[in-house]
Protein backbone atom coordinates (compact mmCIF):
# COMPACT_ATOMS: atom_id res chain seq x y z
CA UNK A 1 0.00 0.00 0.00
CA UNK A 2 1.68 3.75 -0.67
CA UNK A 3 0.42 6.20 0.58
CA UNK A 4 0.08 10.00 -1.68
CA UNK A 5 -0.41 13.64 0.10
CA UNK A 6 -2.27 15.66 -2.13
CA UNK A 7 -1.26 19.47 -2.19
CA UNK A 8 -4.03 22.21 -2.92
CA UNK A 9 -2.84 25.75 -2.97
CA UNK A 10 -5.13 26.76 -5.84
CA UNK A 11 -8.56 28.53 -4.58
CA UNK A 12 -12.26 28.84 -4.79
CA UNK A 13 -10.78 31.89 -7.61
CA UNK A 14 -9.63 28.75 -9.88
CA UNK A 15 -12.03 26.65 -10.08
CA UNK A 16 -10.75 23.97 -13.14
CA UNK A 17 -7.93 23.47 -10.56
CA UNK A 18 -9.92 21.81 -7.95
CA UNK A 19 -11.27 18.74 -8.96
CA UNK A 20 -8.13 17.00 -9.72
CA UNK A 21 -6.97 16.17 -5.83
CA UNK A 22 -10.12 14.74 -5.13
CA UNK A 23 -10.77 12.36 -8.05
CA UNK A 24 -7.39 11.41 -7.69
CA UNK A 25 -7.12 10.62 -3.80
CA UNK A 26 -10.33 8.82 -4.33
CA UNK A 27 -8.77 7.09 -7.48
CA UNK A 28 -6.30 6.32 -4.72
CA UNK A 29 -8.13 4.51 -2.26
CA UNK A 30 -10.02 2.65 -4.93
CA UNK A 31 -7.09 1.17 -5.94
CA UNK A 32 -6.33 0.60 -1.48
CA UNK A 33 -3.22 3.16 -1.37
CA UNK A 34 -4.11 6.49 1.64
CA UNK A 35 -4.81 9.42 0.41
CA UNK A 36 -4.52 12.61 2.07
CA UNK A 37 -5.44 16.18 0.22
CA UNK A 38 -3.25 19.30 2.43
CA UNK A 39 -4.90 22.93 1.94
CA UNK A 40 -2.49 25.00 2.05
CA UNK A 41 -2.21 29.20 1.17
CA UNK A 42 -5.32 30.03 -1.08
CA UNK A 43 -6.35 26.02 -0.37
CA UNK A 44 -7.90 26.77 2.38
CA UNK A 45 -11.09 28.70 0.69
CA UNK A 46 -11.72 25.27 -0.56
CA UNK A 47 -12.79 24.01 2.79
CA UNK A 48 -13.70 27.00 4.24
CA UNK A 49 -17.89 26.29 4.72
CA UNK A 50 -20.00 27.37 2.01
CA UNK A 51 -17.77 27.53 -0.69
CA UNK A 52 -17.68 24.09 -2.16
CA UNK A 53 -21.24 24.81 -3.08
CA UNK A 54 -20.36 27.64 -5.38
CA UNK A 55 -18.01 25.97 -7.15
CA UNK A 56 -19.54 23.76 -10.59
CA UNK A 57 -18.10 23.43 -13.75
CA UNK A 58 -20.60 22.51 -16.56
CA UNK A 59 -21.65 18.85 -16.40
CA UNK A 60 -19.95 18.02 -13.33
CA UNK A 61 -20.99 17.86 -9.85
CA UNK A 62 -20.55 20.38 -7.49
CA UNK A 63 -17.77 20.37 -5.66
CA UNK A 64 -19.39 20.04 -2.49
CA UNK A 65 -20.28 16.52 -3.79
CA UNK A 66 -17.57 15.80 -4.80
CA UNK A 67 -15.57 16.51 -1.40
CA UNK A 68 -18.44 14.78 0.68
CA UNK A 69 -17.84 11.68 -1.59
CA UNK A 70 -13.99 12.02 -1.20
CA UNK A 71 -14.82 12.00 2.53
CA UNK A 72 -17.10 9.28 2.02
CA UNK A 73 -14.51 7.12 0.48
CA UNK A 74 -12.04 7.41 3.76
CA UNK A 75 -9.73 10.45 1.41
CA UNK A 76 -8.24 11.83 4.72
CA UNK A 77 -7.90 16.11 4.17
CA UNK A 78 -6.47 18.36 6.57
CA UNK A 79 -5.98 22.18 6.45
CA UNK A 80 -3.43 24.65 7.78
CA UNK A 81 -4.24 26.63 10.37
CA UNK A 82 -1.54 29.07 9.76
CA UNK A 83 -2.77 29.57 5.96
CA UNK A 84 -6.38 29.95 7.18
CA UNK A 85 -5.37 32.42 9.79
CA UNK A 86 -3.04 34.42 6.62
CA UNK A 87 -6.56 34.49 4.87
CA UNK A 88 -8.90 35.48 7.50
CA UNK A 89 -10.85 31.96 7.81
CA UNK A 90 -11.45 31.51 11.39
CA UNK A 91 -10.94 27.54 12.36
CA UNK A 92 -14.96 27.29 13.05
CA UNK A 93 -15.52 28.15 9.26
CA UNK A 94 -13.61 25.01 8.13
CA UNK A 95 -15.81 21.97 7.14
CA UNK A 96 -16.25 19.59 9.34
CA UNK A 97 -14.27 16.78 9.03
CA UNK A 98 -11.22 18.74 7.70
CA UNK A 99 -8.35 18.26 10.53
CA UNK A 100 -6.89 21.62 10.84
CA UNK A 101 -3.55 21.33 11.40
CA UNK A 102 -0.04 23.10 11.37
CA UNK A 103 2.88 23.56 9.00
CA UNK A 104 4.41 20.50 10.59
CA UNK A 105 2.26 17.94 9.28
CA UNK A 106 2.93 18.99 6.52
CA UNK A 107 6.50 18.66 6.68
CA UNK A 108 6.20 14.99 8.25
CA UNK A 109 3.40 13.64 5.62
CA UNK A 110 5.88 14.57 2.76
CA UNK A 111 8.44 13.11 4.18
CA UNK A 112 6.50 9.90 4.95
CA UNK A 113 4.43 10.01 1.60
CA UNK A 114 5.39 7.49 -1.33
CA UNK A 115 4.40 10.20 -3.95
CA UNK A 116 3.39 13.86 -3.24
CA UNK A 117 1.48 16.01 -5.98
CA UNK A 118 0.34 19.66 -5.91
CA UNK A 119 -2.30 21.55 -7.12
Amino acid sequence: MAKIIYVQTSGVDTPERLYAPFILAMTAKAMGDEAVIYFVIKGVTVVKKGNAEKVKIKNFPSLKEIMDQAMQNGVEMMACDRSSELLGIDKGDIVDGVKVVGAATLNQLVLEADAALFF
